[in-house]
């Protein structure tokens, strides 16, 4: 076991932000774990020139313990674009260096050469017109690292927010909500709670699917057929569980003062208010997964890449975040501190 924790730092998509906001906290930052930066050297040199910074890419040797990278260096494993790399740009030609990239970073942690990933941002619709099956990030990680109920949930601050389901066309949300489903989601919450973040005895909120959580049944069933039901049953079982509430009012101080979590019913109904709350200081964390992940709560921002104007807050945020679950994780218990 090396001294030293190791990350892997996954570039995401070449032609967007991703490259620049590595290079950017590369020449900043004095980091407590070597960050192990996966993508195309050429194509980090050459953002590197566009913004102006001078940073030195050192090889990474899996089976040597290295010297701490400075402010102004990174460890660098390469992986090939399979075409030139133009900012702002997207070519279907590397979408496969793409998936590369995040089946290196899963491997290495299920094997233990990480103790984690980072994931900066990519573009899911690429993937797609290149003819590869691409959801999202925790879908992705979830069959590669064979996990059963992948969660995603996103946190700033004191604010953790959690999704029952993720990217989904919203007329096709409600069907998926099964008692099941919803039974293992709570489950892997709870859990992870307890053991990625230290908490003893969560409390979680649970959204209502419809409009004042269906109102007795004249908004929606969906809460008295499925949500109430599943609900009870946690109870019984041990959770401590809030709902179904409102979302439009669940995100208000009465209600989070006293909960660790809130766990909304689709995408669009928890992160508008958690981004609104820290947008560039979230962070995505995958929960469900025998790895730590953790990831920018942004997209890839072609209309920046090269620019020099990308912010790096998110991503610094998901490292940090990414260093403290890893080294809980080592102890047994896991915190979110860094």
């Amino acid at each position: 076991m090396w001294k030293r924790m190791r990350l892997a730092l996954t570039t995401g998509e070449p032609g967007g932000i991703g490259p620049d906001l590595t290079l950017l906290l590369a020449s900043q930052i004095h980091w407590a774990a070597d960050i192990i930066v996966l993508g195309d050297p050429e194509v980090m040199r050459a953002r590197a020139r566009l913004l102006q910074l001078n940073i030195r890419l050192r090889p990474y040797r899996p089976d040597q313990e290295q010297r701490p990278c400075q402010p102004g260096e990174m460890f660098i494993l390469p992986l090939p674009c399979a075409a030139p790399v133009v900012p702002g740009s997207l070519d279907t030609r590397n979408a496969p260096y793409v998936t590369a990239m995040l089946e290196r970073a899963a491997q290495g942690c299920l094997d233990g050469e990480f103790a984690g990933m980072v994931t900066a941002p990519l573009h899911k619709g690429i993937l797609n017109d290149a003819g590869i099956a691409f959801t999202g990030h925790t879908e992705f990680l979830a069959q590669y690292t064979q996990a059963g109920t992948p969660v995603m949930m996103l946190t700033t601050g004191n604010l953790r927010v959690a999704l029952a389901t993720t990217h989904l066309p919203l007329n096709k949300v409600s069907a998926a909500i099964t008692p099941a489903m919803l039974r293992q989601v709570l489950q892997v919450l709870d859990q992870d709670l307890r053991t990625k973040f230290g908490i003893e005895h969560p409390h979680i909120l649970v959204c209502g699917l419809n409009p004042h959580a269906g109102e007795g049944g004249h908004l929606g069933t969906e809460e008295l057929n499925t949500i109430i039901p599943v609900i009870q049953q946690m109870q019984q079982q041990g959770l401590h569980l809030t709902g179904p509430l409102p979302a439009d009012t669940l995100f208000t101080p009465r209600h989070l003062e006293n909960a660790d979590a809130v766990l909304a019913m689709y995408h669009d109904q928890g992160l508008p208010v958690l981004k609104y709350a820290g947008f560039g200081q979230a962070v995505n964390v995958t929960l469900g997964l025998p790895i730590v992940r953790t990831s920018v709560d942004h997209g890839t921002a072609l209309d920046l890449a090269g620019k020099g104007t990308a912010d790096s807050s998110s991503l610094r945020t998901a490292i940090q975040m990414a260093i403290g679950l890893a080294r809980g994780q080592s102890r047994g218990t896991t915190h979110s501190d860094a």
